[in-house]
């Protein structure tokens, strides 16, 4: 078998002659003037910068083109997401407050206050108006009689109380008056400061006599700090911008004021005699949705903003969001910069290639002349050489197969691992979210009710939460630890826990789900009773307690009377933990299931099978089990509250008998 000959040995003297024959006369004839030559290269050359130069434009612009439109559309939808969730915030903090004056005005301390304006009447007027306010969390909530006088407000004993201010001029005391609904906002005369109005009519009783208005006064300074990233602004319906996170903004408008507006607004002291002046803003470009492009300030170098529009409805304000361009602008410049560097980069790389063309033809030629000389020396090494191929293909082939064997091999190898080590982190991922899911639970209860107690002033509780806090974020922290165990090590088996401290712990947990619930808790396991100590660490205890009691507070929750059992029996060598419910009890079908992962009878999205499936593999790590059944009698507990409740099947709900060996 002869190996395959080159090419170079394939060509034969007769063609290479004939490759190497000279030019036509006619086409050295077109050659013969050398300056004619270089004029026609020169100017072909300068065509072809220009010719990349207009492309290379034409390419930056569609690109800023595109890239702009594509940030302006991004834009858009971001902004219009950011002022529809900041317009439903406002929107839900003024409909809370609006029926306040309403039920105010109804109730008879006020209209008493209003009718007979004695001083035992004011006094408790007063009283009334201070506590309805603080549990409220308006800012001032005062009364106001038929003459325009304040006769009673919940700041009464303040060195700027609102008792004895005459409010005849404000436009809400006037509305009021007419039966109608008051809203307005404005700078208050008496504290100077910014708030929005609501008042309603108060009237003799039995009767439609107006004798006098309730009126609530928020403070709405919160919005400005809401979202400081961008600018925020809302107006009036006179177009004036009373709320805006950039101070400067406040009291301009949007648009110029006719002057019986204007004249109308100093009249009645809305914004204290403020300089109303229009706000240096200039439309650029108006979109379909009505959003705009807008500059804030004089010059074409003015910062430019998306502004996004949004009607609150009642009262008539708009709430207007102003989204910077300058990140949009910034993209498209790098694009444009990216454009233009891959357009040269491909210039150059297309000039690269060119000249390694000609100087691949030089080659070529040169090589067609050394095949010549070479072709038969050549012939004969192939000749002499031609079992030597044979050999050396044959053993190039049993290589070829023996490593693809190899390959296939280690391929195998690799996805085997690789499959186990997706199911390992599955299983884990899954143990480890579902472990996670209580203390997450009890961390977003906590802050709740630290967020309340701080606003009450209950700095006690509020550090009992915290020091909670941080105890359930290290439980979290030792929970992923154990990622490192399944990395490195098998997790220790003779370590001891606590069963009183852990279960502790787990109420501390779980102390929100148990306020309606009565739990009957073993003398043995009180506090300040003597340890007892098992076989197991403290973190998996806990993780099987969450589990067993978590299981039976949702049991017991659509019970009249819920009620848990956790019982100790103590033996020389192992303990058994009893915690049984008076819930509806475990159906029969589901017992035989139970502690298969994944099987659940709870509703989709209440959980996900894994509870009772992790508790029972940790009872069996530590030499223990865990065992479900049915309990025969009721629970009887003693007292008022005791009873018995079993379902209709005869059950009296659910028994986890967990059994664990004595540290």
């Amino acid at each position: 078998m002869q190996a395959a000959k080159p090419q170079s040995e394939s060509a034969s003297p007769q063609s290479l002659a004939a490759s190497a024959k000279p030019y036509p006369e006619g086409a050295y004839a077109t050659m013969t003037d050398p300056h004619s030559r270089e004029s026609a290269h020169v100017t072909r050359r300068i065509l072809v910068f220009f010719a990349l130069c207009a492309a290379l434009v034409a390419c930056c612009a569609l690109t800023w083109q595109l890239a702009w439109q594509s940030g302006i559309d991004e834009l858009r939808l971001n902004a219009a997401a950011r002022v529809d969730r900041t317009t439903n915030t406002l929107k839900s903090t003024l409909d809370r407050y609006e029926y306040l004056p309403y039920l105010l005005s109804r109730h008879p301390v006020v209209q008493n206050a209003l009718d007979h304006p004695d001083k035992a009447n004011v006094e408790r007027a007063n009283r009334y108006l201070e506590d309805l306010n603080a549990r409220a969390h308006a800012t001032v909530t005062y009364l106001i009689r038929s003459n325009g006088i304040s006769v009673a407000a919940s700041n009464w004993n303040a060195a700027d109380s609102f008792v004895g201010v005459d409010y005849n001029f404000r436009p809400y005391f006037i509305d009021a008056m007419k039966g109608g609904v008051g809203r307005f906002f404005g700078i208050g005369t008496i504290s100077i400061e910014p708030g929005y109005y609501i008042s309603q009519p108060v009237y003799r009783e039995g009767t439609r006599e107006v004798i006098g208005v309730a009126v609530v006064k928020l403070n709405l300074e919160w919005l400005q700090g809401a979202d400081a990233a961008e600018p925020l602004i809302v107006t009036d319906d006179h177009g004036v911008i009373f709320l805006s996170s950039v101070p400067a903004w406040k009291y301009h408008t949007v648009r110029p004021l006719p002057q019986n507006i204007e004249a109308s607004v100093y009249a009645t002291r809305q914004y204290a005699q403020q300089a109303i002046t229009p706000l240096p803003m200039t439309v650029v470009k108006t979109f379909s949705d009505g959003a705009q492009i807008v500059r804030v300030g004089g010059g074409r170098n003015a910062p430019a903003f998306l502004a996004t529009h949004r009607s609150i409805g009642e009262p008539d304000w708009q709430l207007i969001t102003m989204a910077a361009l300058d990140p949009v602008e910034s993209a498209a410049q790098n694009a444009v910069i990216v454009t233009a560097l891959v357009f040269v980069s491909l210039c150059l790389l297309a000039f690269y290639w060119r000249m390694r063309r000609a100087r691949v033809r030089e080659m070529i030629r040169s090589r067609e002349l050394l095949q010549t000389a070479y072709a038969e020396l050549n012939q004969r090494v192939a000749e002499r050489t031609a079992d030597l191929s044979e050999a050396n293909a044959q053993l190039t082939k049993e290589v070829n197969e023996r490593t693809r064997a190899e390959q296939d091999l280690r391929a195998a190898h690799d996805e085997l691992i690789q499959a186990s080590k997706l199911a390992a982190l599955g299983q884990m991922a899954a143990g480890i979210t579902h472990e996670l899911n209580q203390p997450l639970a009890a961390l977003r209860s906590f802050s709740d009710n630290t967020r309340v107690l701080i606003e009450r002033g209950d700095q006690a509780a509020a550090r009992e939460n915290l020091e909670a806090i941080a105890s359930l974020t290290e439980r979290m922290g030792n929970i992923t630890n154990q990622l490192k165990l399944f990395v490195t090590k098998a997790r220790p088996k003779n370590a001891r826990a606590d069963v009183a401290r852990a279960l502790r712990q787990v109420f501390s947990m779980l102390r929100p789900r148990m306020k309606n619930v009565v739990i009957d808790i073993a003398p043995e396991l009180a506090e300040g009773s003597a340890p007892v100590f098992v076989r197991c660490e403290d973190l998996r205890l806990e993780q099987v307690f969450i589990n067993l009691i978590g299981n039976a507070l949702d049991a017991v929750a659509s019970c009249d009377k819920p009620r848990i059992v956790i019982e100790l029996n103590t033996r020389a060598d192992t303990i058994e933990l009893m915690v049984r419910d008076n819930g509806p009890g475990i159906p029969a079908d589901a017992l035989p299931r139970l502690f298969e992962p994944f099987f659940t009878t709870k509703e989709m999205g209440q959980g996900l099978g894994l509870g009772l499936a992790i508790s029972s593999a940790i009872a069996r790590d530590y030499g223990g089990t865990l065992v479900a059944r049915n309990r025969e009698a009721p629970i009887v507990a003693d007292g008022p509250e005791g009873g018995t409740q079993a379902d209709a099947d005869g059950s009296y709900g659910a028994e986890f008998v967990l059994t664990l060996r004595r540290a």
